[in-house]
């Protein structure tokens, strides 16, 4: 439908199939279809209108993935790509939303981490585990969880769409990162169950395959972008934020 975007001011792509899952190849190519194919049909969508016609800005789902695991390092916009699978599904994903960019569309890529809702698919399933009393740190737990309310991720992209200023790279996550062994001992005590089944880096991979990995690679990532045009986060601290969960 070539003219479905005609006359809109704006437009806000999220699409993506869920990677919580393994990773075969059959998956791997629904990843990529359900994002960067989308995006490739959005962005052809938008050329095929007149100009005037055409919206002004884009907003196009990533993740933070797209760095790679980097240790204690501190993630801003500005930081190199990471060399796996997931930073390359990334790198291609925002390769087909700056097309847009050539059209006279504003383009901002949210690299979004852990989303926390009480519908998400990621709350549910902690939380499940967690009241069941098997919760337990993710390897060492030394690994940053870049997590983010649900509310925050709309706020965030409410933000992108009004401010002129942004444009590219914005990391969609809370402004105060923690480990995974501290945010499973603030999740432990919001939902009064303990917390003493450390899962080993094995028996993730044996159950999870390469998307272990995922759980176990660190994202130091900090909302620079967000924070430097005055956005103000409704859950900035990991506790608040999971209160309001449970």
């Amino acid at each position: 439908m070539e003219d479905g975007f005609a006359g809109l001011d704006a437009v806000v792509n999220v699409a993506g199939e869920s990677i919580a899952k393994r990773w075969t190849e059959e998956n791997k190519k629904r990843f990529h279809e359900s994002r960067v194919g989308v995006t490739d049909d959005i962005v052809a969508q938008m050329a095929a209108l007149p100009d005037s016609e055409r919206p002004q800005v884009l907003v196009n789902a990533s993740a933070v993935g797209y760095y790679g695991d980097q240790g204690e390092d501190i993630l801003t916009e500005e930081s190199p790509m990471g060399s796996d699978y997931l930073a390359g599904l990334c790198e291609e994903w925002e390769a087909a939303a700056v097309k847009a960019e050539e059209l006279g569309v504003r383009v901002a890529l949210g690299r979004i981490g852990v989303v926390l809702g009480k519908e998400a698919d990621a709350w549910t399933r902690m939380k499940v585990i967690f009241k069941l009393g098997a919760g337990g740190r993710l390897g060492d737990g030394k690994q940053f969880w870049p997590t983010i309310h649900l509310d925050d991720v709309a706020g965030g992209i409410v933000h992108s769409l009004e401010t002129t200023e942004v444009r590219g790279a914005v990391n969609l996550v809370g402004p105060n990162p923690v480990t995974n062994a501290e945010f499973t001992r603030v999740l432990a005590e919001v939902l009064h169950r303990p917390a003493i089944f450390p899962v080993p880096p094995f028996a993730l991979k044996l159950v999870l395959g390469d998307f272990a990995n995922a759980l176990l690679a660190s994202y130091r990532a900090q909302p620079t972008v967000l924070e430097r045009t005055g956005y103000e986060f409704k859950y900035a601290k990991l506790k608040p934020l999971l209160e309001s969960l449970n």
